[in-house]
């Protein structure tokens, strides 16, 4: 098999290149994946596609694409899931703090994404400072939802072709659409599920929008605390709610405006035994919570809550 033809309209730069269509995009996807083509040709999708750009189609048929290849995880309860594969450079990276106040709050939470990273602090390392299940099944993952407790996935036990794909970037040395679309993995067949999609360029934030409203997905949408799902400590971002694909203004948070007069007491270190430690004084009760993980903690549980209303879900389809 080939990709040639796929390649031929995707590759003829950012002006002069066409989009796919959904059905194209998920047969490119699955060739990829499926590493029925070769490596030549697997670089070339990921430059062709790094300087394009992908389309909302294109979004829509590379995800069912890895849909399909992902291991089942199947639950009948509403589950919060929160893709994270950036990690942190500069400040305490606190997606699991974020995982384990929406546990307290009785939330089901999976948290998906590598589980090393040599120049970052990934949210598997601090998961496993904490004593937290690093799943490498789905019945380790239901263990775990059973005591109440968030669980992580690796990506590669999750979807093994989508993290070889994620691979290419230690070769290229540049991210590719496997990226985008393990951020925007559900990673389980939960009903509902509610998406955390974070971003990094604004462009981005635009695109992902279409996509959720096109695919009338249930989600929070937000820019990313360097590339994590978890609020900054430091300013609230703005946080969209979607669901069914529609905004709820009433659900969503604008952000915090203006001068930030007061910060929160971080951790002077990001590395992971020192977040995990930090995490750990807050929820057991002895160091607060910075106010804008609270807040994002609250608004995930309203949203909840929201979809767990028939008629609501109805009214905003």
């Amino acid at each position: 098999m080939s990709i040639a033809r796929y390649i031929r309209e995707i590759g003829r730069g950012r002006e002069g290149a066409r989009s796919l269509s959904r059905d194209d995009a998920r047969d490119l996807m699955t060739q990829v994946l499926d590493r029925s083509v070769t490596d030549l040709e697997i670089g070339a999708f990921a430059l062709a596609m790094r300087i394009k750009g992908e389309s909302v189609a294109e979004l829509i048929g590379f995800l069912g694409a890895a849909n399909e290849r992902c291991i089942a995880i199947r639950t009948d309860r509403p589950t919060v899931v929160l893709p994270s594969y950036n990690g942190s450079r500069r400040i305490p990276n606190l997606t699991a703090l974020l995982a384990m106040l929406l546990a307290q709050r009785g939330v089901q939470v999976l948290v998906h994404g590598p589980a090393r990273d040599a120049a970052r602090v990934t949210t598997a390392a601090i998961f496993h400072d904490l004593g937290l299940t690093c799943a490498g099944s789905a019945r380790e993952i239901d263990d775990a939802w059973s005591r109440r407790e968030p669980a992580f996935i690796d990506i590669a036990t999750l979807c093994p072709p989508l993290a070889r794909l994620l691979e290419v970037r230690k070769v290229v040395g540049l991210r590719n659409s496997g990226h985008t679309i393990a951020k925007l993995l559900a990673g389980c067949s939960a009903e509902p599920v509610l998406r955390v999609v974070n971003y990094t360029h604004p462009e981005y934030g635009t695109r992902l929008a279409e996509f959720i409203a096109e695919t009338g997905a249930d989600a929070l949408l937000m820019r990313g605390t360097e590339g994590e799902p978890v609020a900054d400590a430091r300013r609230l971002q703005r946080m969209d709610i979607y669901l069914a694909g529609q905004l709820r203004i009433d659900l969503s948070l604008p952000g915090q405006a203006g001068v930030v007069t007061g910060l929160p007491v971080l951790p002077r270190s990001s590395d992971a035994p020192t977040t995990a430690s930090y995490i750990q004084a807050i929820v057991s009760g002895a160091t607060p919570a910075p106010g804008a993980v609270t807040a994002q903690v609250d608004c995930l549980v309203c949203a909840l809550g929201e979809l767990g209303r028939p008629a609501s879900r109805e009214a905003s389809a």
